[in-house]
């Protein structure tokens, strides 16, 4: 079942998107303004959003901006502007879509539904529950290898370990000091340059794939494709 975020500072609106959303099948969650729903993305995952632009407190999309720095959650925006400046802004801030009000509920849940499968596993990225793919890498969590386009690559067992965690949390921006805590462990005394210079080495074996370690200036880093 998908998990759907609603937010919109007028109730009746999150009724009526709620109520087409639960004929389709959705796990709804609520939130009536921008820092509530910033709140709810921290601690919960989502398969995507539905967010008004203009909300009290915090807009729909400075929210936007927050959140994707530390989730990639298909985001579809509500706004009463619909210019074409209006709309470019939404697409440049990073929104998957963006539908004007007074909207149809149908199209509404059509066009949400485009956007979750865009952003859903493809099915050759399902394999052994032992294999994680990330574009053209392939983890074999079990033998402990990796390949890189076909081809293995050898990994130390704490480039191994860091490549998991990564794989593990793909999209999500994990701090220094979490990836210390979790593959060096809680009794680490060393610095946290330790993951900087680690992770350098871990890109030079990746070759092609080095990029899809991102790096989160003053944030930390992610793997994304």
């Amino acid at each position: 079942m998908a998990r759907l975020l609603i937010v919109d500072d007028e109730p009746d609106i999150r009724e009526i998107i709620r109520r087409y959303a639960e004929l389709e099948g959705y796990e709804i969650t609520e939130a009536s303004d921008g820092l509530e729903a910033l709140a709810l993305c921290r601690e919960h995952e989502f398969d995507a959003a539905v967010m008004d632009v203009m909300m009290p407190g915090m807009d729909g999309f400075t929210v936007c901006r927050e959140v994707r720095k530390i989730r990639d959650i298909p985001m579809l925006m509500l706004s009463a502007k619909g210019t074409e400046g209006d709309k470019l802004y939404g697409f440049e801030m990073g929104v998957d879509d963006y539908v004007v009000k007074p909207f149809s509920p149908r199209e509404l849940m059509a066009r949400l539904k485009v956007i979750i499968a865009r952003h859903a596993p493809k099915k050759e990225e399902i394999r052994h529950p032992d294999e994680i793919r990330v574009g053209d890498l392939l983890i074999d969590k079990a033998g402990r290898t990796v390949r890189v386009q076909g081809k293995t690559v050898e990994l130390t067992t704490k480039e191994f370990d860091l490549l998991l965690y990564f794989a593990e949390n793909r999209g999500i921006v994990l701090s220094r000091e979490k990836i210390l805590n979790t593959v060096w462990g809680y009794e680490y005394l060393g610095e946290d340059r330790t993951v900087d210079w680690q992770i350098k080495l871990l890109r030079g074996k990746l070759g092609p794939c080095r990029d899809y370690i991102k790096t989160l200036r003053g944030v930390g880093y992610k793997l994304e494709v």
